[in-house]
């Protein structure tokens, strides 16, 4: 029997004291609110990992209640067209990820207004991104970087600043501004606008939307802690807002970066209104209300110690593959020391790297490579996976989670042997691949061919769906092929930063 889910956050609770706090924050203008949403909008995993109980798309479901009311632009830095930046959670560039959130947007019933390139330096990626967008009747923006900044307000809060800038056409009064990622340009974005407003005469405003920190819990506290190991590569901390404190006499939390710049952005939100900015400090300009919604901090607290265990893998794998640099690393270990985390408490890693161990001592490895594979179902139940000349360990993992799922014996096979051997045939024969062994993505392909005669991978084959959300870890990096099959799964991956062949490239 499957265990009820714990949880810690109540979607409906924040929703509506969310949705009464922009409102509210929009009333303070009468003319229009250009609303900064920092994090991700559709599809937020992490405040889901974090936040039990937190419907990835409730920042979505907000939007379409402020529908009517709202125009919105994607920002995109030309700079990570040009270096093709990933996000991590769908295995996409940013520019790809943009073109997606154009269509989801679609699909909820919301246009995106704009498009906005920023910091754009000639670049041809960026180019032609704006030409593909363009052919398909979207209105993109251009916009350079900022003449002056960051210390000549006078520079910048001008003609030949903010000025050179295209004025972005609305026509609502809130302008949602959001982009695939941290350093998209939404504050630029946002304040060039702004400086365009007030020289129409029209006193438009400036308020921010991001769900992490939660800068009304203590800094301490786990979620907030897992926001910095989020981060790591960003070096973000999350501290006391100085500024706060000094106008209210009251602790609040929000990350360096913004308390940094809190005082530049004072003077030009000043310059540009010419008069007092209405903010005192970096949480002033906030309109969160994610504390709203936790309901158990004890489950809210465990599930970020998860995470930050999570991100501590995700640091050494990327530390491995040369994309971090070893500064990042040791900060992310003084995190996990910060929490007293370990990477056993994690509950499938001990279980993963038995597996590896027992498939060295059978020798039932692949070309000298020992790997191991663990998952905790639904139900708590932990499963294991071994690599084999036939399959990896994480295609083995899968298949044994289904089996166990369905109420199969562990010995029954799913996969018949001729269609095995064809497709290693293919691979190794025909393709002239050196890995003849099937990834996670070819087994999900085979078990689906196999069901169509065989009554039990039919059924393993519907119990697929029930590992979505399950705790996975690998002893080894993934292969691309693992990679995707796991993702299409949508299981919470985690894996030590060990390569699964000895060779240097690996094609799958």
């Amino acid at each position: 029997m499957e265990t009820v889910s714990r949880i810690g956050f109540d979607n409906e609770k924040y929703l509506r004291e969310q949705t009464a706090s922009i409102l509210e924050r929009v009333n303070r203008y009468n003319d229009k609110l250009y609303l900064e949403f920092g994090g991700k909008i559709l599809f937020d995993y992490h405040a889901t990992r974090v936040l039990p109980g937190f419907d990835p798309n409730v920042k979505m479901r907000l939007l379409q209640l402020l529908k009517e009311k709202t125009d919105v632009i994607l920002c995109i830095h030309a700079g990570d067209i040009e270096r093709k930046k990933v996000r991590a959670d769908f295995g996409i560039s940013y520019d790809v990820d943009a073109l997606k959130t154009i269509d989801d947007f679609r699909e909820w019933g919301i246009d995106v207004t704009a498009v906005v390139i920023t910091r754009y330096q000639d670049q041809t990626p960026a180019k032609a991104f704006k030409n593909k967008l363009e052919m398909r009747g979207i209105k993109v923006y251009l916009h350079y970087p900022t003449k002056g900044y960051p210390t000549d307000v006078d520079l910048i809060v001008s003609d030949e600043g903010y000025g050179a800038n295209e004025y972005i056409e609305t026509s609502k009064p809130i302008v949602v501004v959001t982009g695939p990622g941290p350093g998209s340009g939404k504050l630029a974005t946002c304040l060039c606008n702004l400086y365009h407003e007030y020289k129409k005469g029209v006193k438009a405003g400036y308020a921010k939307f991001e769900t992490f920190p939660i800068w009304d819990l203590p800094i301490d506290h786990k979620v907030n802690v897992a926001y910095e190991a989020a981060t790591v590569d960003l070096k973000d901390e999350v501290l006391i807002d100085s500024h706060h404190l000094m106008a209210y006499n009251v602790e609040v939390v929000n990350y360096n970066r913004d308390i940094e710049a809190f005082h530049l952005l004072k003077r030009i939100l000043e310059k540009i209104t010419g008069g007092k900015s209405m903010y005192l400090s970096p949480t002033d300009m906030g309109v969160n209300r994610a504390s709203a919604g936790i309901v158990n901090d004890d489950i809210i607290a465990e599930a970020s110690h998860q995470e930050i265990i999570r991100r501590f893998f995700r640091c050494a794998v990327e530390y491995a593959m040369g994309l971090v640099d070893k500064d990042t690393l040791n900060h992310m270990e003084r995190i996990m020391d910060k929490v007293g985390a370990k990477e056993e408490d994690r509950n499938v890693v001990f279980p993963a790297r038995q597996a590896a161990t027992d498939a060295e001592k059978n020798g039932k490895g692949n070309a000298g490579i020992f790997c191991g594979a663990a998952i905790e179902l639904p139900n708590g139940k932990i499963v294991t996976g071994k690599n084999s000349p036939l399959l990896h360990a994480s295609s083995s993992l899968i298949l044994n989670a289904t089996k166990q799922l369905a109420g199969l014996p562990d010995n029954l096979y799913l996969l018949p042997q001729n269609i095995i051997d064809s497709v290693t045939r293919l691979k190794r024969d025909i393709l002239n691949g050196k890995m003849t062994s099937l990834d996670v993505d070819e087994t999900l392909i085979v078990l689906s061919i196999s069901a169509l005669s065989n009554p039990a991978a039919q059924m393993a084959l519907e119990n697929l769906k029930k590992l979505r959300d399950c705790e996975v870890h690998l002893t080894h990096i993934p292969t691309p092929g693992d990679e995707a099959g796991l993702r299409k799964l949508q299981v919470n991956l985690t894996c030590d930063p060990n390569y699964s062949s000895k060779s240097l490239f690996i094609g799958g």
